[in-house]
């Protein structure tokens, strides 16, 4: 039997998942599978250690991480596998997420992660992403992706046609 893809997502607090939900959203409706696990850089590295380095064994092609404030999972997780790490940052309520961007953009060269804009929307373009990245290995998913993107042109043209429609009676009034 082929492999399936997996992909592991893991973020740094209990608190982050309505924001990773929307990597799980996406996931979902790609039919990727996933395991969802708590582990903070700081809090629990031995754990962190752990679980960059049995990644792979575990099955995961691409690792989603998302972390608030000094948000280094991303980066730990980067430093001891060699799989593909997103970087999702959480909107903070000290800084805006401005400290989680900077802690997750900001690498040093040779410990690349590929770093999402902060918050939900960065959430789901990681689970677009991760789905691109597997999308090379598995055909399947390549053309999920390509009428996902249709279906978003069709939607936004409905939008632009819908605006229109409205704007066009405001005007006859």
């Amino acid at each position: 039997m082929a492999k399936k893809p997996k992909i592991g997502m893991v973020m740094g607090s209990d608190s982050d998942w309505p924001t990773m939900e929307e990597t799980a959203k996406v996931l979902d409706e790609f039919g990727v599978d996933y395991d969802v696990d708590v582990i903070s850089a700081h809090r629990t590295p031995d754990k962190a250690h752990e679980y960059a380095v049995n990644a792979e064994g575990s099955g995961y092609d691409v690792i989603i991480a998302g972390a608030g404030g000094a948000a280094h999972l991303a980066g730990v997780v980067a430093s001891l596998t060699t799989l593909p790490v997103i970087g999702v940052p959480m909107l903070t309520t000290a800084l805006g997420g401005v400290d989680s961007l900077y802690s997750t953009v900001q690498m040093p060269g040779g410990v690349p992660v590929a770093s999402m804009g902060i918050g939900k929307s960065g959430a789901k373009n990681a689970g677009i992403f991760a789905v691109q990245i597997l999308s090379t290995g598995y055909p399947a998913l390549k053309k999920k992706l390509a009428k996902y993107k249709k279906d978003q042109a069709a939607a936004v043209a409905k939008k632009s046609k819908n605006l229109k429609q409205q704007l066009k009676k405001k005007t006859r009034r």
